[in-house]
């Protein structure tokens, strides 16, 4: 495994993807043309390839996309135009390269890029809180 430099906390930006669950990725391999592999595992697969800090594929209870009609995620299964949300972690211009590099595959993606305004830290064991 091997071992991504970290991005700061200052610099984590959040981008959010969101698409429908039938997405399929562009068919790049003789295979895919028989059945391209879904955009969600495609683009989890790709990220981490491309060393982004964090990857979360979000299981949506209910939901819909813009245009849509709203969908409830059932154990039986869900429906085809059901969202989903895939939220990567990484500095805002790894994030924006990404997106640029993955762009043809981004047609059927909403993104939304959130910027991390309040860096997180974790206190010095021993310290005091609220001091």
């Amino acid at each position: 495994m091997t071992t991504q430099p970290h991005t700061h906390t200052h610099d984590l930006t959040a981008l959010r993807l969101y698409f429908p669950a039938n997405s399929r990725a562009k068919a790049t391999r003789f295979w895919h043309r028989l059945s391209a592999p879904a955009l969600a595992q495609h683009l989890l697969t790709v990220a981490r390839r491309s060393g982004i800090q964090q990857a979360l594929l979000y299981q949506i209870g209910s939901g819909y996309l813009p245009g849509e009609r709203l969908t409830h995620h059932h154990l039986e299964g869900h429906a085809m135009r059901h969202p989903q949300c895939l939220e990567l972690l990484d500095s805002e211009q790894r994030l924006r390269a990404f997106m640029q590099e993955h762009a043809e595959e981004m047609h059927k993606v909403r993104a939304v890029l959130f910027a991390c305004e309040l860096p997180m830290t974790v206190p010095e064991p021993g310290s005091t809180t609220g001091t």
